[in-house]
């Protein structure tokens, strides 16, 4: 097998450990993006690109919804190199703190969606979220 399929493997093997593993944020956040839950949008969860695993991926939307919890600590430099590589590739990354979750995951979603939404030119669903919010604080949130 060639180092890149091996690679591959690895990080496939990881992505599935992950998600097997999740923390508070990512279970909450799961529950509103599994099953095109969020009004048709497929995301993925723990999804490999290139040589990283992303925590939330929208192929459609070419979005990826990272989750910034205690694991990130000191690793910015890291962060900034691997969002670097991502935004190469033509990905719209967001990233959001846990903490920036405890103001509801409604508000969550909605930032999300209106990303999809602005990404794709495509309104799915018709009705918003309830009681939209302008937007959550956050590292990198563009909303």
């Amino acid at each position: 097998m060639s180092k890149r399929n091996d690679l591959r493997k690895l990080l496939l093997e990881r992505a599935r450990e992950m998600r097997s593993q999740p923390n508070d944020a990512e279970s909450s956040v799961w529950k509103g993006l599994r099953a095109k839950r969020l009004r048709g949008f497929k995301f993925r969860r723990q999804h490999p690109i290139g040589i990283y695993i992303v925590d939330f991926f929208c192929a459609a939307a070419m979005l990826v919804v990272e989750l910034d919890g205690s694991s990130h600590v000191g690793k910015q430099e890291y962060d900034a190199q691997r969002q670097t590589w991502l935004e190469s590739q033509g990905l719209l990354v967001i990233r959001f703190g846990n903490r920036d979750l405890d103001a509801g995951i409604d508000e969550f979603l909605e930032i999300v969606w209106r990303h999809c939404v602005a990404r794709t030119g495509l309104a799915r669903g018709s009705a918003p979220l309830p009681n939209p919010l302008p937007g959550l604080p956050g590292r990198g949130n563009k909303a």
